[in-house]
């Protein structure tokens, strides 16, 4: 089993101290001493309730200490005499005589920041012959594929690796599939670390196994979807041996590499992917060749089946929060992208007249002229809707304190903002002001993603298990 490493660091040992007694989520614990005013080691490691590994890390190896070397090695030396479980020695700082002192105790650590290195093979055998009793490679991937060489170093021998930064987060998340000893978590401490708590809850951490599926988020900004605390809780309510995690990437064909190397199941996709998706599916099922784009894809043997369950979740609230019959209303959709695809097609089954307004008028023209409706100006007259829906990504994540409409106007019945958050959108709170009735995108989130776990599964998940850890992620 993998264990997770959760990384603390203060500027005084008393900080120190409570931020090392307050890990509770972690098998051990590092002890980052490099930022600490006058470092006490015995004191450190005092009365410590788990496991340590003991780093002070050097200013040249992205670390805060800006004493001597000496000074530095001091410190490292006290600690293997303090009895620490581990302690962390760079590759780069010539300590072998810390290295022979208790080889076992050892993590000889290196660092790059910039990239991964071509001879990381060579570095991870040269780190090897020192004799030390742990290797840790930490890298800086730019795609998902370039932290896949990590496995091969941990197939070699002993290690723990990681990619850091968000391309580098799955190595985090499914640091068992990687084949890392252990794993590191913390408050930012290094790039694309997050705190235990949340790798276990969100993202699954504990319950990765040589046999679980892997399911994921493909998007430009995975790491801000919430998409993970949503179906990992839904995979352990109904006990299926699963997890889910952000796969980012600015390239499609980085994940259908990724995803071939390291095994993963299926995936939800997300903006700017979603005709990316459709194209690399085999088998399209009919909602999606009709809407034009894919949100889910299932490995089915050697290839991807692709459907689009933003339809049927789109429509699952908004047939309680629009009173009366979508037939013969008016329906203005802001956007053109995939997501826009899929309401057009949901409105349009239902009967609504509906009308696409975007910044770029050949976008809008494009879309109505697959799946019909008609193109409207930017932005939509006033009274010349019932229905509003965002499809745009403004109001969303990164984006919260934007609007696609600022002003309106705002004088149809509902407002429908594909997007959602800790507090109404920027779009849904002048719409509120206004008198319009409001939803926003997250009973849609968890509708759509239902239909995701189903298809994938074969079983439906515990009813309101989705919802509750999407607005308990929130809120959070």
């Amino acid at each position: 089993m993998t264990l997770l490493c959760e990384t603390v660091t203060a500027d005084t040992m008393a900080d120190l101290l409570v931020a090392r007694d307050r890990v509770t989520a972690a098998d051990m614990v590092e002890l980052r001493l490099d930022g600490v005013s006058n470092p006490d080691v015995r004191g450190a490691l005092q009365d410590r309730r788990l496991p340590v590994i003991v780093t002070c890390r050097a200013k040249w190896e992205g670390g805060r200490f800006e004493g001597s070397e000496e000074e530095r090695r001091s410190i490292l030396e006290q600690a293997l005499a303090a009895g620490a479980e581990f302690v962390d020695v760079e590759w780069l700082a010539g300590f072998t005589d810390l290295i022979a002192r208790d080889p076992r105790r050892i993590v000889l650590s290196s660092h790059d920041f910039e990239g991964v290195p071509p001879d990381l093979a060579d570095q991870a055998r040269a780190m090897r012959a020192t004799g030390a009793g742990v290797i840790k490679l930490a890298v800086s991937p730019n795609r998902l594929c370039d932290t896949l060489p990590l496995i091969d170093v941990s197939r070699e021998g002993d290690a723990v690796v990681i990619g850091m930064g968000d391309a580098g987060f799955p190595s985090r998340a499914l640091a068992g599939r990687f084949g890392s000893r252990w794993t590191y978590a913390g408050r930012a401490v290094a790039p694309g670390q997050v705190p235990a708590a949340r790798m276990e809850r969100e993202y699954g951490f504990r319950r990765v196994t040589l046999t679980s599926r892997l399911f994921g988020v493909v998007s430009t900004n995975a790491m801000l979807s919430r998409s993970p605390a949503m179906h990992n809780a839904a995979f352990a309510a109904a006990g299926v041996d699963a997890v889910y995690v952000p796969l980012p990437t600015l390239d499609f064909g980085d994940f259908l590499a990724f995803a071939d190397a390291i095994g993963i199941d299926g995936a939800s996709v997300t903006i700017p992917f979603k005709v990316d998706a459709l194209h690399a599916a085999a088998a399209v099922d009919d909602i999606a060749a009709r809407v034009g784009a894919a949100n889910t894809l299932r490995r089915t043997h050697d290839a991807w089946a692709a459907t689009n369950t933003d339809v049927a979740g789109f429509l699952a609230p908004l047939s309680t929060a629009f009173s009366g019959d979508l037939r013969g209303s008016r329906a203005s959709v802001l956007g053109a992208g995939g997501a826009a695809r899929a309401v057009v097609v949901a409105l349009r089954d239902q009967g609504a007249r509906v009308t696409l307004h975007a910044r770029r008028p050949e976008q809008a023209a494009a879309v109505v002229a697959d799946l019909g409706g008609e193109v409207g100006p930017w932005p939509p007259a006033h009274g010349s809707w019932d229905l509003l829906v965002n499809c745009t990504p403004l109001g969303g994540a990164g984006k919260d304190d934007q609007s696609p409409l600022p002003g309106g106007p705002f004088d149809g019945r509902l407002v429908y903002d594909l997007t959602y958050g800790p507090k109404a959108s920027p779009l849904l709170a002048e719409a509120q002001l206004a008198g319009c009735a409001t939803i926003d995108g997250l009973p849609m989130l968890a509708a759509q993603a239902e239909q995701q776990f189903t298809w994938w599964t074969g079983q439906r998940p515990p009813a309101g298990v989705m919802e509750a850890a999407l607005r308990t992620g929130i809120c959070n």
